[in-house]
């Protein structure tokens, strides 16, 4: 076997079934198929196998470090993770489509349904709680940033960070 066909092999746009007797059967495959078998099991597996894996691809999307499971609505980095609302998936969703950033209209708009003349909260509200869980987790104090056009996951922009008032009250921008 020369190596392009070994790194196709390897490669996640392959499937890999094992093909014996139950007792052979390892665990770094994708599926098991016990002989003898018909066309029509191998035709089944092998179509399973594929809607399966290619399923899973579209439900794992990769954030900077961060993995974004949309199916159970997981945000994860290595071993943690958070549970996003639907709504924080929509809005993950958005940002890595667009690599500028997004202004609240248009955020408004897409995720929302709302015209830019609503006068509402609701982006600010839902990012403000998204960071917090982020930073709560994670310690990701850039994970989304703004900027004067917009928010983003890929650009510099105003960080999150506690700023103190007079008469001892604290709160978050």
């Amino acid at each position: 076997m020369d190596k392009k066909q070994k790194d196709y092999i390897e490669g996640n746009n392959s499937i890999k079934i094992c093909v014996g007797k139950k007792k052979d059967f390892k665990d770094n495959f994708d599926e098991n198929l016990e002989l003898p078998a018909t066309i029509k099991e191998i035709n089944a597996i092998v179509e399973n196998t594929s809607a399966k894996k290619k399923f899973s691809k579209n439900s794992s999307i990769k954030i900077k470090s961060y993995l974004l499971n949309k199916n159970e609505k997981k945000l994860s980095k290595s071993n943690d993770f958070i549970i996003l609302t639907e709504k924080e998936v929509h809005l993950l969703e958005l940002f890595l489509k667009n690599k500028n950033p997004m202004s609240k209209d248009k955020i408004l708009s897409l995720v929302w349904n709302y015209s830019s003349e609503a006068d509402t909260h609701t982006v600010e509200t839902h990012i403000y709680r998204l960071r917090k869980k982020i930073i709560s987790k994670f310690k990701d104090e850039n994970f989304i940033t703004n900027n004067k056009d917009g928010y983003s996951l890929w650009g510099k922009g105003i960080k999150l960070q506690k700023i103190y008032l007079p008469l001892s009250t604290e709160r978050e921008l």
